[in-house]
């Protein structure tokens, strides 16, 4: 379970990296996408180049922390559950400040990364059984 777990894990990493190639404009942006890079919380204080950097480089950062998470995980390592914790919480927060305030799209949006970091985090605080 423990295995399947990492993966899954991994996997939940490595989708963040989609975020950052629509922030830094690798496939041209689409209605349909969802996303937008636009933030609720930046947009009227940074201009929007420097907004999508600052995106790229926090869905790079919770890529890194939960492949790490994930190696942790697959190792039995003591520091799996930190990892864990800290991924986590660095993808909603960048789920949440990089969301444009619509409504409209949620899952396009995040909406399911955000649910998933919830569930990690309520796993990771509910069991025991994650690498310790």
């Amino acid at each position: 379970m423990q295995i399947l777990f990492a993966i899954f894990v991994i996997l939940h990493g490595l989708v963040h990296m989609w975020y950052v190639t629509l922030s830094q404009g690798w496939v041209k942006f689409q209605t349909e996408m969802g996303w937008s890079g636009r933030s609720w919380l930046l947009a009227n204080v940074l201009e929007e180049k420097i907004s999508l950097n600052i995106a790229s480089g926090f869905y790079i950062f919770s890529t890194v922390l939960f492949v790490i998470a994930g190696i942790g995980l697959l190792a039995s390592s003591s520091w799996a559950r930190v990892m864990l914790i800290m991924s986590s919480i660095v993808s909603a927060i960048t789920i949440l400040v990089f969301w444009d305030g619509k409504p409209n799209m949620l899952v396009e949006k995040g909406l399911i990364g955000l649910l998933i970091n919830i569930g990690i985090l309520i796993l990771v605080s509910a069991t025991s059984w994650i690498a310790f």
